[in-house]
């Protein structure tokens, strides 16, 4: 049985954005800044630990740095400015991909234990292809985080994202996962404390479900 249509699910106009422009110009230039607090960054380090990530790992639509607390046994982190990337030093190998223009990614099937995508899912405008093409390059069980909080570039987020809250975003996400296909029910979490005053920081995240033939 077929499940929900994404049409329905995104009303048109969902995935636009006031800043049509390929995203490879918006991100010509170096930003070697972090885009949450420090009490946000932590949360995500935290995620990754009890999430158990490592082994060989897919950092998408990364940066300069990657929060990972304990660098990950090869961490291959894929974005657009190579200068960022080859600033991070967690990263074993560095691929500058356009995931908007080319959502299928450059790797084989099967190469990684587990992805993550931070502060970045917001900008995606074919998620859903994006997330398919991730679940083909996981291996069965490996999990696929993305966290997010409160800021963006509002020129660069689609629509959708702008005009809904925390929670709509979380929403957003897990039906990311939902109609892609190829993951477990997703898990939705905020991770940072209760009574955080800072940037608020949210985890939703699955796992590759077996192949069968």
């Amino acid at each position: 049985m077929s499940g929900p249509d994404p049409d329905a699910v995104f009303p048109p106009g969902f995935f636009d954005r006031s800043d049509p422009t390929p995203d490879t110009e918006f991100y010509a230039w170096p930003r070697i800044v972090t885009h949450i607090d420090d009490a946000a960054v932590a949360a995500v380090g935290a995620c990754y630990a009890e999430l158990g990530i490592d082994g060989a790992v897919l950092d998408l639509m990364a940066s300069w740095v990657s929060h990972f607390r304990a660098t990950p046994a090869h961490l291959t982190v894929l974005g657009l400015n190579p200068t960022e990337l080859a600033r991070n030093d967690q990263a074993a190998a560095a691929v500058v991909h356009d995931c908007n223009r080319t959502p299928g990614l450059p790797f084989v099937d099967g190469a990684f234990d587990a992805a993550t995508c931070c502060v970045s899912v917001d900008y995606l405008t074919r998620p859903l292809e994006v997330f398919a093409d991730v679940a083909r390059v996981l291996r069965p069980g490996a999990p696929f985080v993305c966290t997010f909080s409160n800021r963006c570039f509002p020129t660069k987020a689609i629509r959708g994202w702008l005009a809904t809250d925390d929670d709509g975003h979380c929403a957003i996400v897990a039906a990311y996962f939902r109609l892609a296909g190829g993951f477990t029910e997703p898990v939705v979490r905020r991770v940072t404390p209760p009574g955080h005053h800072g940037d608020p920081l949210f985890a939703v995240w699955a796992h590759r479900v077996a192949v069968t033939t």
